[in-house]
């Protein structure tokens, strides 16, 4: 089993399997030179009244010598093998790695990130030990009973081609179950990664369920999920079991039968003692490394259905880099349409302008496209249809960077790592100065908080966790803030937060409107109400676009959702009241 694209994809573990391979030669023929030194000297000391003195020295010498270079064999062996490990999983790692930066935020559309994980260390793993054990012992045992053929071939020619003949027979046990081998270990790395997507999905929502109470139905998905991967890795060791025992068979079957022939021919006379006892000693040698190679199998098989994992990754479609900069902050929409899947369309041939230096409201009910638009806007999803234009340059066109350089997105739950506020802001800024994280935590209202503590080197949680949601929300807009691109996109950036965090939220918004480009989306209809233009959104489709005002005169889908909301609000101001 000998894949050349995945030799190709760790080119420099080819020279550490060469190595690994000549060394194991060596250590073989130290083996044969020992054996058949002992033979010689028992021969020499059966058929003499008394042991030479100088074959006992050169015995010893051989002994001796050989001894150390076997020592030293096995030893570097070893060292390249593990140098081969190392260097595969450190370059199928910066392959994986290169391969998800190239497709960029749009690859979570390909392939989970449970399962990048996963296939980025066990995978990994698993391939590791393809490339240092199972790649030398495969050359190894093509290599091996050719060596051992010549020199047994010498002393007696029919021990050695009946040996050398039994050896075929482990290949093909070997290829007659691959492929039902190659089928069940594609199901248990699906199991596996399933498994590992429950998992982490279930970690992730741990409070939600146990508000809901449903972390007893979540355990007993789990348990499910547990017992098919159980049953499937049961069936794989009873699959290696029984080859392994096929194996034994043929490799005790084959060296019983050239021991037999080794004493038949020296009861004939034809082999003498030396020989006869040469070849039932090396005669084990002949299977030995098929033998392991056939042990190695499974584990490589395992690698291989590891490595389908990560041709998929690395096979994913990279759409056409963009070569050209935004210059101006022009934004259009013209006929664009967009579907996750073929038959569920999302935006349905939507057209809207924005100009620079606006301020632009997207609206509508839950599902009806706000997010995807500004998704499509940002470059985090591909394959749209239409035309999507900044400063008349077609987003096919612009390059990656300049997008990222001009477009700053704010989501509801923008992501906090673990490490200081400092830390934090840096990322939006690498040379950032203390006044300049000061100022933009000021305009985010966030200041007061942050010199109540540590200042920029108050300590936060992964995703903010010791932060309230309020809190969570100012840090990420300071971040944003000091970022600094002419665009601002706000996805529901004051959901799930506080009534006094989303009041300053909007008020930064505001101001920040009169010097940038921003795009606002909120189910909240009163924070929209000051915005040049309010695009609204049905089922994919722009049914009402104009002012604030302008629409509230056409009775229509946003004055409907406006009036409701507004009353919402003021029974629960009222029963608030009267409570």
């Amino acid at each position: 089993m000998y894949n050349k694209r995945l030799l190709g994809l760790a080119p420099n573990s080819k020279k550490y399997i060469a190595a690994t391979v000549f060394f194991q030669w060596i250590s073989l023929i130290c083996n044969i030179s020992i054996t058949l030194s002992i033979c010689s000297l028992i021969n020499s000391a059966f058929f003499n009244s008394y042991l030479p003195i100088n074959i006992a020295q050169r015995t010893a010498v051989i002994l001796i010598l050989c001894g150390i270079l076997r020592f030293l064999t096995n030893l570097f062996s070893s060292k390249t093998a593990y140098l081969s490990a190392q260097n595969t999983k450190k370059f199928l790692r910066e392959k994986i790695y290169a391969k998800l930066t190239q497709i960029g935020p749009s690859y979570s559309e390909h392939i989970s990130t449970s399962e990048v994980v996963q296939i980025s260390t066990e995978g990994v793993n698993q391939l590791e030990i393809y490339f240092s054990q199972y790649m030398p012992q495969l050359f190894y045992s093509l290599l091996a009973p050719v060596t051992l053929f010549l020199v047994l071939a010498n002393i007696c020619f029919q021990a050695a081609i009946t040996l050398f003949l039994c050896i075929p027979l482990i290949p093909l046990s070997i290829i007659a179950v691959q492929k039902f081998a190659k089928k069940l270990l594609n199901k248990y790395w699906t199991a596996y990664t399933d498994l590992g997507d429950a998992f982490l999905e279930n970690l992730q929502g741990m409070t939600t369920l146990k508000i809901y109470q449903a972390d007893e139905m979540k355990h007993k998905e789990m348990n499910e999920n547990a017992e098919i991967f159980r049953k499937i890795t049961m069936k794989v060791l009873s699959l290696q079991l029984n080859s392994i025992s096929i194996m034994d068979l043929i490799a005790f079957g084959g060296a019983s039968a050239g021991i037999i022939l080794a004493i038949l021919e020296f009861s004939k006379g034809t082999v003498n003692l030396s020989g006869a006892m040469t070849i039932i000693l090396l005669s084990a040698e002949f299977f030995i490394p098929l033998r392991l190679l056939g042990s190695y199998f499974h584990i490589a098989m395992n690698g291989m259905a590891a490595a389908d994992k990560i041709f998929k990754i690395l096979d994913t479609p990279i759409a056409e880099k963009g070569t050209v900069q935004i210059e101006n902050h022009d934004i259009t929409f013209q006929n664009v349409s967009f579907c996750y899947e073929n038959d569920k369309k999302i935006l349905n041939n939507i057209s809207l302008k924005i100009p620079q230096n606006s301020f632009i409201s997207l609206v509508g009910k839950s599902g009806c496209g706000k997010s995807t638009t500004v998704g499509l806007l940002k470059g985090t999803l591909k394959g749209y249809t239409g035309s999507i234009k900044i400063g008349g340059k077609e987003l096919g066109n612009v390059k990656e960077e300049s997008l990222m350089e001009n477009i700053t997105l704010i989501h509801h739950n923008s992501y906090l790592f673990q490490g200081t506020v400092a830390y934090n802001l840096k990322m939006a800024k690498p040379n950032a100065t203390d006044t300049q994280m000061y100022t933009a935590l000021k305009r985010a209202n966030f200041l007061e908080f942050v010199e109540n503590e540590k200042g920029l080197e108050t300590h936060i949680d992964e995703q903010g966790s010791n932060l309230s949601g309020g809190q969570r929300q100012r840090l990420a807009l300071a971040r944003a803030l000091l970022h600094d691109t002419p665009i601002y996109i706000f996805d529901e950036a004051t959901s799930n937060i506080d009534a006094e965090s989303e009041t300053y939220i909007m008020e930064t918004v505001g101001e920040l409107s009169k010097t940038k480009t921003v795009i606002l989306i909120s189910h909240r209809l009163a924070n929209v109400v000051n915005s040049d233009s309010i695009y609204v959104l049905e089922k994919g489709k722009i049914v009402e676009q104009g002012s604030h005002a302008t629409l509230m005169e056409k009775h229509a889908l946003y004055a409907k959702l406006f009036t409701y909301q507004k009353q919402l609000e003021e029974y629960g101001k009222g029963g608030r009241q009267y409570a």
